[in-house]
């Protein structure tokens, strides 16, 4: 079956707000700088990412989307979609792959970045959950025209997604250089003001450098993120 060329060059599946600013904000820079197009995905708004008990949960999503698209605007990504499944609650679910599988069908990308779902120990849920659902949906979901025969209904025709890229990998197998991306990374990340203030860190410039030089030590480059990158199945 002869399925219709990519329409973005990358899709983002995110858990939370910032997460893609964290794993992959240099990388998407970078893209978007060659000229190419990507859509967030943001499967929850993280009403529940503070330490602050005096917060609303209702309050803290309206901010977290908007510090969302904030740090889109400054990577240059065209598109955000928010699913807003509730935080700390992402759940395996036919339900929320069919979601994902309509948007890998609408948005058509050739590559997918989302959170590693088999990272060990203290990782949370919902990257696990949105990782794994994610790649469910890619491979056989998206590509096969009798999963989701409704979907095919509404004109929503196969997709078959080209490469996956996972961050927070434990055992990464490609590395990114940002060194020239880094500041644009470091604003981006900067627009999540109600989670910087989070962080047990004084100079968050500081830190995200140290973090990404880590990434970087057996490489070529100053600044790196890593990722483990497969490429889908036929």
């Amino acid at each position: 079956m002869s399925l219709p060329a990519p329409s973005y060059d990358l899709m983002v599946v995110a858990a939370h707000p910032d997460d893609a600013e964290f794993g992959a904000a240099g990388t998407i820079a970078a893209w978007t700088a060659a000229g190419r197009r990507v859509v967030y995905v943001v499967c929850t708004s993280g009403e529940k990412g503070s330490s602050d008990p005096a917060v609303e949960p209702v309050e803290l999503a309206a901010v977290r989307e908007e510090e969302q698209r904030a740090a889109a605007r400054v990577l240059g990504v065209s598109e955000v979609v928010f699913l807003r499944h509730p935080d700390q609650g992402l759940e395996e679910t036919p339900a929320f792959r069919r979601q994902l599988v309509a948007l890998l069908r609408q948005y058509r990308p050739h590559t997918v970045f989302t959170s590693d779902p088999y990272r060990r120990y203290f990782w949370h849920r919902d990257h696990r959950i949105a990782g794994q659902v994610l790649l469910d949906a890619v491979f056989p979901y998206a590509r096969d025209h009798l999963a989701y025969p409704e979907l095919l209904a509404q004109g929503l025709a196969p997709h078959k997604v080209r490469e996956v890229w996972l961050w927070a990998a434990e055992t990464p197998n490609h590395w990114v250089d940002i060194s020239a991306t880094f500041p644009a990374k470091l604003k981006a990340l900067s627009c999540h003001a109600s989670q910087v203030r989070e962080l047990p860190v004084t100079d968050l410039g500081s830190w995200l450098q140290e973090r990404c030089q880590t990434m970087a030590q057996g490489t070529a480059y100053e600044l790196a993120e890593a990722f483990f990158r497969a490429e889908a199945p036929p």
